[in-house]
């Protein structure tokens, strides 16, 4: 019998699956997709979520660009700050990413089957899903998760819908830092990812379709035409991902524990995702090994709270139009202040 059966094969499932390793237990990875997955997202790593892929994972993506801040633009206006004591961030491709984690599990012998954990019987000691058993099953399957539909633990989102669309372009980065981009209606984030490709993910409230013969990226990019008169020509497909605000009721049912975006999610705006996501793998873990898994619900709160609470911060300012507009240009005049939100992330 497994000690750890991982519904999920992205980053979060991984990571899971590398610390149980790491902590000598019996685990298996199930995942529907095969090989590298890719997926719609900014692909910049705060500092922490870098110092956690090195340190506690021994995980290094062949291919990272540093940046060394954040940097925000608006209409000639510029706000930006460094990550305190030097740190730095990695822009780094999601299949680089993925391919890395992928050959550290397969190093520690995480064993990784193709299919699909649908339904789950549960008994006093162990967990059955997908013909395996395990003394715990954590539900790793992503921001739409069919395990906590199927659980009942879905709640009804309380904000206005939020959508993010992703393309690549051959340009050589112009900044050390990530940028985002501020219209009345859409962020634009600029993330350099190799010496020659930057990303851009866009963050809006639907809806939105292409007119005039434009797909919705195409018209969501010309509401920033400084940035899109830099780039060149497209080197990804345009990807989608979304509605991001995910409720949930618990994270813990029975022996089902629930990590990454399954474990609840609100927006991308902070940049923490793949943090939060590594910090609840960390806790999950830490609860299997002391046998109380009921305790994985308080401790996913606590490491959340300043994630839910600054995000959900941001985003109520974003939807004040005055706010919106005002946001860059009176950070650009209170750098401070710009200092201490990015020192708060990168804690």
């Amino acid at each position: 019998m497994l000690d750890v059966l991982v519904a999920g094969g992205g980053p979060s499932g991984l990571a899971t699956a590398i610390l149980a390793r790491e902590a000598g237990l019996r685990v298996c990875v199930v995942e529907p997709r095969p090989g590298i997955i890719d997926k719609a997202c900014g692909e910049g790593l705060m500092p922490p979520a870098v110092a956690f892929l090195r340190e506690r994972l021994g995980v290094s993506p062949a291919a990272v660009h540093p940046f060394r801040g954040i940097r925000y633009v608006r209409d000639g206006h510029v706000a930006e700050a460094d990550f305190p004591d030097g740190g730095l961030g990695w822009g780094v491709r999601r299949l680089a990413l993925h391919d890395a984690l992928c050959s550290r599990a397969a190093q520690l012998g995480v064993e990784r089957v193709e299919g699909r954990v649908e339904d789950i019987v549960q008994h006093a000691d162990h967990v059955q899903a997908a013909g395996l058993r395990a003394r715990v099953l954590v539900a790793a399957d992503g921001l739409r998760s069919p395990l906590r539909a199927r659980l009942g633990l879905d709640l009804p989102p309380v904000r206005p819908k939020r959508l993010g669309v992703r393309q690549h372009f051959h340009v050589r980065p112009w900044s050390p830092f990530v940028e985002v981009h501020w219209s009345d209606t859409a962020e634009a984030y600029v993330t350099p990812v190799s010496s020659d490709t930057v990303g851009i993910a866009i963050l809006y409230h639907p809806p939105l379709d292409g007119g005039e013969g434009r797909t919705p990226f195409q018209r969501l990019l010309s509401g920033f035409p400084d940035l899109q008169a830099r780039l060149g020509q497209p080197a990804s497909a345009v990807r989608g991902a979304g509605p991001f605000e995910r409720r949930v009721r618990s994270r813990v049912a029975g022996r089902v524990l629930l990590v990454g975006d399954a474990a609840g999610y609100l927006d991308p705006i902070t940049g923490e995702g793949l943090r939060l996501g590594f910090d609840a793998a960390e806790a999950a873990i830490a609860c299997v090994l002391a046998d109380d898994l009921p305790a994985y619900e308080a401790r996913w709160k606590a490491l959340s709270r300043r994630y839910w609470w600054m995000t959900d911060g941001l985003l109520r300012v974003s939807r004040l139009a005055p706010a919106r507009r005002m946001m860059v240009p009176f950070l650009e005049q209170a750098p401070f202040v710009m200092r201490q939100v990015l020192g708060a992330l990168a804690i």
